[in-house]
């Protein structure tokens, strides 16, 4: 199996169904209430991990018990934790999350907390096995100047996979060092300045990332499914059909699975039709973490799909 690394954070995640998102000023009666492990960087790490990769994450928890959520997270999920710093007097990440009855969309609120100290020198104490891994793969829920860091410090030989969410400006060396960036139709939005309501608005957003130096754009659409752009080549991939119960963490089920896909040999295509499925198993599911698939309900999935 493929060696992953990812440095990213850990949300402990606050969700609740509610018959529509509310307005501005406006109180739902929702329910039920979940409270679970989630954030973007460890939701990819679980969703990699339970298809089988050897993966290890970076990141930092406050003292307390949504700490002890993420550590019993990881290990339940065979994640390595040797690089995980635990911060004193800052209080975990949470993430507030509402998911819609009618439409399975969601509205979430992050409190980063421990999240927003994941340093250039926790990098550092990490780059060895960072330096080993196949693939390393991070987001923007920590720092910006650490995922630069990240960037510059990486050997070539990595797959370097960036998820830029939420949605902020790239700089240039992340832009240029990453072998994929991996934005979902509003994160493009906000990367790029300009609108995105098609897959043809997409394709000329992920060109404008191509012009600054990227090298791949691969843009999540949901239930349009995916689409790659480089240079060489330009590829829609159909979303599967399924029945959608709630769309949170479904991205993390994409950038988990690509990373592992590509860790162990896969070629883009393949990879992306993994995520593609991933994610389709995801939404079918209430919850983040707990929604990621195995392999073998992947392969179930896929073999059902043909």
């Amino acid at each position: 199996m493929g060696k992953v690394v990812v440095v990213g954070s850990f949300m402990t995640d606050l969700m609740s169904r509610t018959p529509h998102l509310p307005k501005p000023g406006e109180t739902v009666m929702g329910g039920p209430f979940k409270l679970g492990p989630g954030g973007k960087g460890s939701n990819q790490a679980v969703a990699c991990s339970r298809l089988g990769g050897e993966v290890w994450f970076v990141g930092c928890l406050g003292n307390d018990y949504f700490g002890q959520i993420a550590m019993n997270n990881f290990k339940e999920n065979g994640i390595n934790t040797d690089f995980v710093r635990i911060v004193e007097g800052i209080h975990s990440g949470a993430a507030l999350i509402m998911v819609s009855d009618e439409t399975g969309e969601n509205a979430i609120v992050v409190a980063p907390g421990a999240n927003s100290h994941l340093s250039p020198e926790d990098v550092d104490r990490a780059l060895e096995v960072i330096k080993e891994a196949d693939v390393v793969l991070t987001q923007f829920e920590i720092p910006e100047e650490t995922v630069n860091h990240l960037a510059e410090v990486l050997p070539e030989r990595v797959i370097f996979l960036v998820n830029p969410a939420p949605g902020r400006k790239i700089s240039d060396v992340v832009l240029k060092r990453a072998d994929f960036i991996i934005p979902n139709e509003s994160e493009l939005e906000v990367i790029t300045g300009r609108k995105v309501e098609t897959i043809e608005d997409a394709e000329n957003a992920a060109k404008v990332l191509l012009d600054r130096g990227a090298k791949n754009v691969i843009v999540t659409l949901g239930n349009k499914g995916a689409l790659w752009v480089s240079k060489k080549n330009t590829r829609h991939f159909q979303a599967f059909k399924v029945d959608v119960v709630d769309t949170t963490g479904a991205g993390d089920a994409f950038c988990g699975a690509f990373a592992f896909a590509l860790s162990n040999g896969e070629n883009v295509e393949e990879a992306v039709v993994m995520a593609n499925a991933a994610a389709a198993i995801s939404v079918t599911r209430i919850g983040t973490a707990p929604s990621m698939p195995t392999m073998s309900e992947l392969k179930e999935f896929l073999s059902n799909q043909r």
